[in-house]
């Protein structure tokens, strides 16, 4: 198992990066591409995107072993929720990649009669289900968290400069959700991984929002939300410290 997980660990580490360069080249070539002069920058940007994308193909079955075995390991937790959300979500991401795998497969000519545009669209499906099921597991640990927090912090006198100044702030720009606003973020203070992973799947959630047409944007916030997620993504890797238990 051990021997699995660093696999696992160093397949995604290298998915992450191809992935960070693909959205990067993404984001630069929607800022480039009005500009007079730039479009072979553009064109060049847009190849090396594609070529990423490409390339990412490669860690998909490593992908799909591993949302299997978390799928699994998630249904084994003690608390409904998560269990539920968590599993739900794991199994969905397996599910996306074998429908991106049946992609690829299309794409190199094995199975050409493959329906492009429906097994595309079950693949973002898919990945909707599972970014909707983080994000819920992530709002039920935000509100433990703050429960949590609630009790230990009493007053203001209580807190830390730092927190002090802040609730000073919020308590000037806002009226009845200061008490709220300044719980939220003293506890997402003092939870990184927590904050992390909701940003990760936050940013996460522009594209398939976008394919199903759910909330239409361009490829210049989902060039962006893709740089932010990759990044957070490889600092949890690197640093596993930051990465949500459950």
């Amino acid at each position: 198992m051990e021997a699995f997980v660093r696999f696992s660990n160093q397949t995604q580490g290298r998915e992450r990066l191809f992935r960070a360069t693909q959205y990067s080249c993404m984001l630069l070539s929607y800022v480039l591409e009005n500009k007079r002069g730039r479009e072979e920058v553009v064109m060049k940007l847009k190849h090396l995107e594609t070529s990423m994308s490409s390339g990412r193909k490669l860690f998909r079955l490593g992908n799909m072993v591993h949302a299997v075995v978390a799928a699994r390991q998630s249904n084994q937790l003690p608390e409904l929720v998560p269990r539920f959300c968590l599993t739900v979500s794991n199994l969905n991401r397996a599910l996306y990649f074998v429908c991106d795998m049946l992609l690829w497969v299309r794409s190199v000519g094995l199975l050409p009669n493959i329906n492009k545009k429906k097994w595309r669209k079950r693949a973002t499906k898919c990945y909707y289900y599972s970014l909707v099921m983080n994000l819920a597991e992530d709002l039920y640990e935000l509100c433990r968290c703050m429960e949590q927090t609630a009790r230990t912090e009493k007053d203001q006198e209580d807190l830390p400069p730092c927190g002090q100044r802040l609730r000073s702030f919020l308590s000037h720009l806002t009226g009845g959700l200061q008490p709220f606003l300044f719980l939220l973020c003293l506890t997402l203070r003092k939870h990184p991984p927590l904050l992390l992973d909701t940003l990760k799947n936050l940013c996460d959630l522009s594209s398939p929002l976008d394919r199903l047409g759910i909330y239409k944007t361009n490829q210049g916030v989902i060039g962006l939300c893709g740089i932010i997620s990759s990044l957070v993504g490889i600092l949890t890797i690197a640093s596993p410290s930051l990465r949500l238990k459950h």
